[in-house]
């Protein structure tokens, strides 16, 4: 059941990140310095590949998750949705924060991404926990 659980969970925060982008677009685009044509499509988009990474790299995260709450004893949505919330904003977000500066990235860029990192982790350590 458990390799279930992290499937639906990386699932879950996979989905979320796609509505996430979707309605931040416009503004992600704008400071993600992605180059884009004179339509303001993206430049050598529509490759399967980001979105492949993206999907293994949720499972990864879910299924590394999985494993801390079990060993810690997390085992109720409402600590896995907090404890999901403080990994998405104490290890990934200060994280995402580094490679950003050191890229001279616009800090609007680490808003964004980290919002997805926190709202991402709180629903995989909700979702783990529902099982």
């Amino acid at each position: 059941m458990e390799f279930v659980s992290v499937l639906v969970a990386a699932a879950a925060s996979w989905v979320l990140g796609a509505v996430y982008y979707m309605v931040l677009s416009k503004q992600w685009l704008e400071v993600s310095g992605i180059p884009r044509n004179a339509e303001g499509k993206i430049e050598g988009g529509g490759s399967p590949l980001p979105f492949v990474l993206s999907a293994i790299a949720m499972i990864l995260v879910a299924g590394m998750m999985r494993h801390i709450f079990a060993s810690a004893g997390i085992d109720t949505i409402g600590k896995g949705v907090l404890s999901g919330l403080g990994v998405g904003a104490f290890f990934i977000a200060p994280w995402t924060m580094i490679n950003n500066a050191y890229g001279f990235r616009p800090f609007k860029l680490t808003v964004i991404d980290s919002g997805y990192s926190i709202l991402g982790c709180g629903l995989i350590g909700g979702v783990l926990n529902a099982f």
